[in-house]
């Protein structure tokens, strides 16, 4: 039987899919990349914000279609059903089996017992002998520890979860209602996880979790991310570390002196702070503050004077005011942010947000992220200009279409969210993906790069 898949949402529901892929591939089923071929589909969903909810549906609606025509099994898992499986059973019926993201560690049994259903009505699919032979030898999965995975990011680099869930409780978000609590990996468990990466050939982990920094106050009573990437870099052929979703408030000097002080790990932070004035972050229930935002991104700079710091603002949030806007935009001005992303504050359901007075016109939101985004094309653009004849160190990653350029990424950014580094190799020099080169930038774009090698 033939398996397609289409993962939706953030890099920790692609580690999840990746172990699905594995379960899979384990027992004999084959992977194919074209819906229209594909007995058995499975998509892994995001319920996040609104828009992620609508993408959700649409592919669900539109991976339906095949049942009519190949495909013989709809599976749907992750964040939206955890949050309306009941809704959706009622108005999508073609789905086979919806999987909520709190039943994962019985996942592989929900899926056996559909197929198992589906192929005693269908006589031309047949269970994979492979899959036979698991049952009876009492093979299990425990989709919570660590378990192989198809890699779908490439040859070069690989996610690496180290915690799942949250428990910041910011009123704005519905992670911690859909994933539950912090749950932290076993620091044991994901060296060892690395190590088996490394050996495959990826050269760049990046380590992903809800609140990195946070990673391990719940099972060793104190955050240890700075010990986890000092033990990573130990490990040999992996060449860039970096950590993704760094909260400001859990930034501390231990974990500036690691990334100022270990080459392997990238000068780069991603921090989402969400806004900068006070009123608004204590309505989202953050823990940080306007002045400690500042002081820590100054500290950074003086720290690590190459630091790299991404981060992410909400705008339009309920009770956000003209002036509350207005600080936001001079902060962005001053701050000068290597990368940004922005979005609208969205309505969701069974958040404390959702209650709030004074929920903002979705005209003006819309107004403000035009703002804001016009105004980060301009800050880009003026960072990118500091980088002019200076050496970088690229991973090439591949070519253009038209074979002109060679494609990579420095240590400035993160795939798939960031920049591309273009890079023009002179006559007869032949690049590898995969190799770390040294190049020289000739050119910017608002968010490229541009080198010589």
């Amino acid at each position: 039987m033939k398996v397609g898949f289409i993962s939706l949402g953030c890099s920790k529901n692609l580690v999840d899919t990746e172990k699905t892929i594995a379960m899979f591939k384990e027992n004999g089923y084959e992977i194919v990349n074209a819906p229209e071929v594909a007995d058995i589909i499975v998509v892994n969903t995001c319920g996040f914000i609104q828009s992620a909810k609508e993408e959700a549906i649409n592919t669900i609606l539109e991976m339906a279609e095949y049942k009519n025509a190949c495909c013989k099994c709809l599976i749907i898992m992750g964040c939206l059903v955890e949050r309306y499986k009941e809704e959706l059973e009622k108005e999508i019926p073609e789905v086979d089996l919806w999987i909520k993201y709190s039943k994962y560690a019985t996942l592989w049994e929900q899926i056996e017992e559909v197929i198992k259903q589906i192929t005693s009505r269908e006589e031309k699919l047949a269970i994979p002998q492979e899959a036979l032979l698991r049952k009876e030898n009492g093979m299990v999965y425990d989709f919570n520890e660590f378990q192989e995975r198809v890699i779908t990011t490439g040859s070069d680099y690989a996610y690496l979860k180290i915690a799942d869930g949250c428990s910041n409780r910011c009123t704005y978000c519905a992670i911690p209602y859909i994933r539950g609590p912090q749950i932290s990996r076993k620091m044991e468990e994901i060296i060892e996880e690395a190590k088996k990466l490394a050996d495959k050939g990826y050269k760049e982990i990046i380590l992903i979790a809800q609140d990195t920094t946070k990673y391990g106050t719940d099972i060793y009573g104190k955050a240890r991310l700075p010990e986890l990437l000092t033990k990573l870099s130990e490990i040999p052929n992996i060449e860039w570390i970096r950590f993704l979703y760094a909260y400001p408030e859990t930034i501390d000097d231990e974990l500036i002196q690691v990334v100022k002080e270990n080459k392997k790990v990238c000068h780069y932070f991603d921090i989402p702070i969400q806004h900068i004035a006070n009123p608004v972050l204590k309505r989202m229930n953050r823990k940080s503050n306007g002045d400690s935002i500042r002081k820590l991104i100054k500290k950074l700079r003086d720290e690590i004077p190459d630091v790299v710091i991404r981060t992410t603002v909400m705008v339009g949030f309920p009770g956000e005011t003209k002036e509350d806007f207005e600080e936001l935009y001079a902060f962005m001005q001053e701050a000068k942010f290597d990368k940004l992303g922005c979005f609208s504050y969205s309505k969701e359901e069974g958040t404390p947000a959702e209650k709030l007075k004074d929920q903002i016109h979705p005209m003006t939101k819309k107004s403000r992220y035009h703002k804001i985004m016009s105004l980060q094309r301009q800050v880009s653009k003026e960072n990118m200009k500091k980088h002019l004849g200076k050496k970088l160190q690229v991973l090439v990653e591949g070519k253009t279409f038209d074979n002109k350029y060679y494609t990579g990424r420095s240590y400035m950014d993160v795939p798939e969210i960031d920049g591309i580094v273009y890079i023009k190799a002179k006559e007869g020099k032949i690049l590898q993906e995969g190799d770390f080169i040294d190049c020289t930038v000739v050119e910017i774009d608002d968010y490229d790069l541009i080198c010589e090698s």
